[in-house]
C-alpha cells in the first residue's frame, strides 16, 4: 500500500511539474508574440532629436580663411549612428494593439551650401531626396511614396535662406552656437517662409548644423498616413536636418 501511494505521489508532482514547464512555456511565448508584434510595428527605439555633431575621428584642416563656400558632405559620418549628413521627420502616431510611438524617418541624400562672410551666413541652399526616406518599419516608408507626402510624385524638400543670419562674432573651434533662419521651405509642391531654429559646431575645416521645425501637413497640403496597424497619425509634426559642411572656397 505505502509503494502504490508512494507513486501514485510521485506521479502526481511529475503532472503538477510538468504543467508548471508547460505554463512558463505559454508565458514565454506570449511574451515573445507579444515582442514580436511590438517589433513589428515599432520596431528599435526612435532616434534622438538632432544636435551638431562632427563625427569622431573626422579631420578636415581648417581653412585660411573661413569666408567663402561650404557644401555638404556626404562622405563623413554615418547613419548608423547619425552622424552624417541627413534631413528628416518625427512624427507621433498611435498604433493599433501597441499604443504611441514616435515615427522617425531620414534621407541621407542631401546636397546644398552656405556662403559665409565675416560673421554673416549670406546665403544657404539645401535640397534633400525624399525617396530613399527610412525609418525602422519599410512598410511606413512604402506607404509615404503613394499617399501622405507622396514622395513619388514630390521626390525632393528644398530650403532657401531669405535673409541672412547675423551670428555677431565667428564661434571659437569646438564651440556651439545658436541661431534663426528664415526662407522659404518646400515640401509636397508647396512652398512657405519659415524660421528653422539651429545649432552650428565648428571644428577645423568642418562646420556642423542642427535644426528643428514643426510642420502642420495641412500646410503643405497633405495628411499624415494611414493603414490598419495605425489608429492615428497626428496632423503635424517636426522636420529635423543634420548638415556637415566643408569648405570648398
Amino acid at each position: 500500500m505505502t509503494t502504490r501511494i508512494t507513486t501514485a505521489g510521485r506521479r502526481l508532482r511529475g503532472r503538477r511539474n510538468l504543467l508548471v514547464v508547460v505554463g512558463i512555456l505559454a508565458l514565454v511565448g506570449i511574451a515573445a508574440g507579444a515582442f514580436g508584434l511590438w517589433y513589428i510595428l515599432i520596431g528599435t527605439p526612435s532616434p534622438a532629436a538632432a544636435v551638431p555633431v562632427i563625427p569622431a575621428g573626422a579631420s578636415v584642416p581648417a581653412p585660411a580663411s573661413l569666408d567663402g563656400s561650404w557644401q555638404v558632405s556626404t562622405s563623413l559620418g554615418s547613419m548608423n549612428d547619425f552622424s552624417s549628413s541627413w534631413v528628416g521627420y518625427r512624427v507621433q502616431e498611435q498604433l493599433a494593439g501597441v499604443g504611441g510611438h514616435t515615427a522617425v524617418g531620414r534621407t541621407p541624400k542631401v546636397t546644398g551650401s552656405l556662403t559665409l562672410a565675416g560673421s554673416t551666413v549670406s546665403a544657404v541652399s539645401i535640397t534633400a531626396d525624399l525617396t530613399v526616406l527610412a525609418s525602422d518599419s519599410a512598410q511606413r516608408d512604402d506607404q509615404l511614396r503613394r499617399q501622405s507626402i507622396q514622395t513619388d510624385t514630390f521626390p525632393t524638400a528644398t530650403f532657401t535662406l531669405s535673409q541672412p543670419i547675423a551670428l555677431g562674432s565667428l564661434p571659437a573651434d569646438g564651440a556651439t552656437v545658436s541661431a534663426t533662419a528664415t526662407g522659404d521651405l518646400t515640401i509636397h509642391g508647396a512652398t512657405k517662409s519659415v524660421q528653422i531654429s539651429i545649432q552650428a559646431q565648428r571644428r577645423g575645416g568642418i562646420i556642423a548644423v542642427a535644426g528643428s521645425i514643426p510642420i502642420v501637413f495641412g500646410d503643405y497640403g497633405f495628411q499624415g498616413p494611414s493603414s490598419f496597424a495605425v489608429v492615428s497619425v497626428n496632423d503635424h509634426g517636426i522636420m529635423e536636418l543634420h548638415l556637415l559642411f566643408t569648405h570648398v572656397g
